[in-house]
């Protein structure tokens, strides 16, 4: 028998230490299991099984207890074919479509972190979001507004709703008729094109353009700094959107000062979360248990996450938590979550 054809018996008594473990935090005993679970066998076959089981991988011993716990591949074994189909009762779904709504007409990162913080009160978890990656969005008119003599504002006016400001120093006031013709120009040669084909060819689509010298200047900044100009995905802090990683302080997982100070800092390193969070933008639901991750700081976490998709935007939302969590509850939270996501950002 491979190791992961289980009988019908191992599954059984599998899900049962998953789902007491998961519950209590404590290691399931053959005895508690035997009287919940009402497996139709003794509580010897039962520990026969979990020793079987533990041999296989599936369960660990802690040497403190006579009971056993869930390995990430039990874990793994219980999420591909042991947990129920996700369901999310009315009062939360109608409570996280509440919560939703408030960031409705807010800027994109407002809804994710809304959602980041809603997930993450609702599961008791920590929230996740990777904010869209803008490449391949599309440019619809780029606005040029005076500010200053010395500095201009940029306005990305980008297909999907987003917006995005930057400032740009110049030597001096331009005048408002050379500004005029930069700014037709620029709509005119850059409109209609994604923010990755701008910058592949900027320097040919702004060659011999007939502008009067007094707005050349402008234009040899969109050339000399058309790859910072027009690169505009946020640093780490602002890619990743977090809920508050205190709502974990209560599990047992997090008891300790040290374990949760381990939690505090990995939240401050969002070029990691970034990262985990990069690799599922295509993957639809990904769940993702302990050693499963890349990384080996995300070695005693479970990602939990559901690509987002409207328009040209694409993103994950999910939750990060101990890989003791109650997966029927968050994966059918996380895809709630996306739908509605998807639903505001249209």
């Amino acid at each position: 028998m491979g190791r992961d054809e289980l009988t019908e018996r191992e599954l059984r008594i599998l899900e049962a230490v998953v789902q007491t473990y998961i519950e209590t935090a404590e290691p399931a005993g053959s005895q508690r299991v035997a009287r919940k679970f009402g497996l139709g066998v003794s509580p010897a076959t039962i520990r026969s099984t979990m020793s079987e089981l533990e041999e296989r991988g599936y369960l660990f011993h802690p040497h403190t207890s006579a009971g056993r716990v869930p390995t990430d591949l039990g874990y793994r074994a219980f999420v591909d074919q042991l947990a129920p189909m996700p369901n999310v009762g009315y009062e939360e779904r109608e409570r996280l479509r509440q919560e939703l709504m408030t960031a409705a007409g807010d800027a994109i990162e407002g809804v994710l972190r809304r959602a980041a913080q809603a997930l993450g009160v609702l599961t008791q978890e920590l929230g996740v979001a990777a904010a869209p990656v803008l490449d391949e969005v599309v440019l619809e008119r780029l606005e040029v507004v005076p500010v200053a003599s010395d500095r201009l504002l940029l306005v990305f006016n980008l297909r999907s709703g987003v917006v995005r400001t930057i400032f740009v120093q110049v030597r001096g006031a331009m005048p408002p008729e050379a500004l005029q013709a930069v700014v037709q120009v620029l709509n005119e040669r850059l409109g209609g094109l994604t923010l990755r084909q701008i910058r592949a060819s900027l320097r040919e689509r702004l060659r011999d353009t007939g502008t009067p010298a007094a707005g050349q200047e402008l234009l040899d900044i969109f050339v000399a700094q058309g790859d910072g100009l027009f690169d505009l995905q946020q640093d780490d802090r602002d890619a990743v959107l977090l809920g508050s990683a205190r709502l974990l302080a209560d599990q047992p997982e997090f008891a300790s000062n040290e374990r949760m100070r381990d939690l505090l800092h990995l939240t401050e390193q969002r070029d990691l979360l970034r990262e985990a969070l990069e690799r599922r933008r295509r993957q639809g639901l990904a769940v993702t248990i302990g050693v499963e991750n890349d990384d080996p700081r995300l070695a005693g976490f479970t990602l939990v996450t559901a690509s987002y998709r409207a328009g040209d935007l694409s993103g994950v939302i999910g939750v990060m938590g101990p890989t003791r969590m109650p997966y029927e509850k968050v994966i059918g939270l996380v895809l709630q979550t996306s739908r509605l996501v998807e639903g505001i950002l249209q």
